[in-house]
């Protein structure tokens, strides 16, 4: 039979897509700064591990494409001699949506920390744990998760999982009540865990991100009606210049901290990044 371009949109639409957005904060074992560099550390082992984990389950719950984000630092942690067999693998620079725009299915992060400020959250940042202090969408304070869940939700895509520390679960679940979680491990102070063993924290996310997969359709997308701010405080070695007056759609508030405004969180989200460049 021939197949129509309507009817290989629909097909297409019917298979269940999932993207993994992936960091190394929130991996069990990972407890101190020093165990996210890819070189000389077993982080990239234990990454590699629990995102393997996670696309069995994706793909025991029905999953029929698996793509994973290299999400962590420069982006030069993982490796398709490495990855799952059945999984894809984006690796380098990517667009700022991340590629939402593909529509995926559902999202899931693995290896999640929580944002900046958080108290018992191990290696809580908001993108970059030296160049911001904090930073907040419509005055509420937000990191990775806030950000990333509301532009996948822009897109039609909901979170479905998550697997990190205690506070990363905590802030998914804020927006997200319904998602699915793993925990691996538990902060005792900023650089310092108790953790899962690599084993039992697999076992852990291969199962629920299996069970994940029973909550397609049932989670909404997540989002935020526009318009909105997106203020950026930085650190005090990253002060802004004064050109950053001169910046459309954005208003300096003091010294280190800007404020953008857009007509939805992505678009506030270029207007920053297209700042930094």
């Amino acid at each position: 039979m021939l197949l129509t371009g309507v009817m290989l949109a629909s097909l297409s639409l019917a298979q269940k897509r999932i993207f993994i957005i992936t960091d190394a904060e929130g991996v069990a074992g990972v407890c101190h700064q020093d165990q996210t560099e890819p070189k000389g550390t077993d982080m990239v082992e234990l990454l590699t591990g629990e995102i393997n984990a996670a696309v069995d389950g994706f793909f025991d719950g029905g999953a029929d494409e698996v793509i994973v984000l290299d999400g962590h630092g420069g982006a030069h942690n993982l490796s398709a001699t490495t990855i799952h067999k059945r999984a894809r693998l984006i690796m380098g620079a990517t667009p700022i949506n991340l590629t939402f725009n593909r529509k995926y299915t559902a999202i899931a992060f693995v290896g999640q920390h929580a944002m900046a400020n958080v108290p018992k959250a191990i290696m809580g940042h908001s993108f970059s744990s030296l160049g911001i202090q904090n930073m907040k969408l419509n005055g509420k304070p937000v990191g990775e998760i806030d950000m990333h869940t509301a532009m996948s939700g822009e897109n039609g895509s909901p979170v479905i999982f998550l697997s990190g520390d205690q506070a990363a679960a905590d802030e998914l679940r804020a927006i997200v009540p319904n998602a699915a979680t793993a925990v691996v491990k538990q902060a005792i102070l900023r650089n310092s865990c108790d953790t899962m063993s690599a084993a039992a924290a697999r076992d852990l996310i291969r199962a629920q991100a299996k069970a994940s997969m029973a909550l397609i359709g049932q989670v909404k997308p997540y989002t935020v009606a526009g318009p909105v701010t997106l203020e950026v405080e930085f650190t005090t070695r990253n002060s802004l210049t004064p050109d950053a007056a001169l910046i459309p759609n954005a208003t300096v508030v003091d010294d280190r901290t800007i404020r953008f405004r857009g007509a939805t969180v992505s678009d506030a989200w270029r207007l920053y990044r297209a700042s930094r460049r």
